[in-house]
């Protein structure tokens, strides 16, 4: 299936000259929504994922239900001050500052196989965060996944080796 028909491009937005690539038609179509999800299902089952991790709000999207497909839980990650209990957190850049990402401290045992899940590959910032999370509580980031890529950011080169899917790139 050709993901990319599903996928709204809005011109100018949020600012002037951002070719904004809007991902709600393709999860409010049925079909392409699971196509999608089944092809990141497929991609964890190869790497025995234990547990999926997503950097709220969009990877929550993505990742639930690629989690609840498989069998395994789902730890959120959220900005500081979001999750109830004792997190670990990490500063990571934005384009225009810095920013925090946390998750709870027992929301990974040491070992687990961890899937991290995301709507789009841009700079990489978020993601890099999420690992440094993820492997700051002992788990084994065995595997990266994404909706889409937009290559021409070079996102992925900031991710180093680990292994990346992504279902459509820019």
């Amino acid at each position: 299936m050709d993901l990319k028909q599903f996928v709204t491009i809005v011109p100018d937005w949020p600012k002037p000259g951002i070719k904004f690539k809007d991902i709600t038609t393709l999860m409010d179509n049925g079909e392409a929504y699971k196509y999608a999800t089944d092809q990141i299902v497929e991609y964890a089952k190869e790497k025995e994922i234990e547990i999926v991790v997503g950097p709220e709000a969009r990877g929550f999207i993505i990742g639930c239900p690629v989690a609840y497909s498989l069998g395994v839980g789902f730890a959120p990650v959220r900005k500081e001050g979001k999750l109830p209990r004792e997190t670990i957190k990490v500063n990571y850049g934005l384009e225009y500052g810095k920013d925090v990402l946390t998750i709870h401290k027992d929301a990974i045992k040491p070992g687990q196989k961890v899937l991290i899940t995301d709507d789009l590959l841009a700079t990489g910032g978020t993601i890099d965060a999420t690992i440094k999370l993820v492997e700051g509580l002992g788990g084994i980031v065995a595997g990266i996944a994404f909706l889409i890529e937009l290559s021409y950011l070079d996102g992925r080169s900031k991710l180093g080796g680990y292994d990346v899917l992504t279902l459509m790139k820019y």
